[in-house]
């Protein structure tokens, strides 16, 4: 009678350690095919850069300056009708019009802060110091924006790669990748986090608590703090000059 109990608590042993090997072997939701991210907060985001478009001053921008805005609203509207609720890979149609909407954003963000740029360095642009702050502050935060699209839009293949959890290898490291037991079992980097990347970045001038791991990543980053670096101190220091 003791034996068969001991090999009954043997088995039960043998089992829980299975599970538990099991629990351990099962892959976290970042490396493996989920649900996609719902759309509301890229579009949300993509929505205020238009708004913070339109805002500029015109000199600063593309003529016709509502060309650009127009264009971007448009492909948004493509990419909400292929994909109204969620973040998948239905088509591959979709993955063009998603990069080519960055593109656009970027042209267009790009050109103002060149513009912008050149009109301090030349002394033609900020003679009044709170539009000036107004002006920097819209292309900077579009710049966080610009960023933060394609640090999601690339990380692992893009939003609809990371779907199917092809890619295993990340470009950023996040922290619930180092430690899962501080986050929810199905967590994964959705847009936000990219947004909160591209903030810290252009703010502490160097990665914070997501490490970029592949050499693409790197470079943009080091981009985004170089431009972030050259726009904040030419309009502070202007804006400091006019107050004097």
């Amino acid at each position: 009678m003791s034996e068969h109990m001991d090999d009954a608590e043997s088995r039960l042993v043998r089992i829980e350690r299975m599970l538990e090997e099991g629990q351990r072997g099962v892959a976290p939701a970042w490396r493996r095919a989920t649900q996609g991210e719902p759309r509301w907060a890229v579009t949300a985001v993509i929505l205020v850069t238009v708004a913070l478009q339109l805002i500029l001053p015109h000199r600063l921008t593309l003529q016709p300056f509502w060309t650009l805005p127009v264009l971007e609203v448009v492909l948004l509207g493509g990419l909400i009708a292929g994909n109204p609720r969620r973040v998948e890979p239905r088509n591959r149609w979709l993955r063009w019009l998603g990069l080519a909407l960055i593109c656009v954003i970027s042209l267009a963000n790009g050109w103002s802060a060149v513009r912008l740029v050149k009109g301090l360095v030349n002394g033609t642009e900020g003679t009044d110091a709170v539009p000036l702050l107004l002006t920097g502050g819209s292309i900077w935060l579009t710049n966080v924006i610009v960023f933060a699209l394609w640090y999601w839009e690339w990380d692992r293949g893009g939003p609809m790669a990371r779907v199917q959890g092809h890619q295993q290898y990340p470009d950023f490291l996040f922290v619930q990748m180092q430690s899962p037991e501080v986050a929810a079992p199905d967590w994964e980097p959705a847009f936000l986090d990219y947004l909160y990347l591209s903030f810290t970045n252009s703010t502490a001038f160097s990665p914070t608590d997501v490490m970029p791991l592949s050499r693409w990543a790197k470079m943009l980053m080091m981009l985004q703090s170089s431009v972030s670096l050259v726009t904040v101190l030419l309009v502070v220091a202007r804006a400091v000059n006019i107050l004097k």
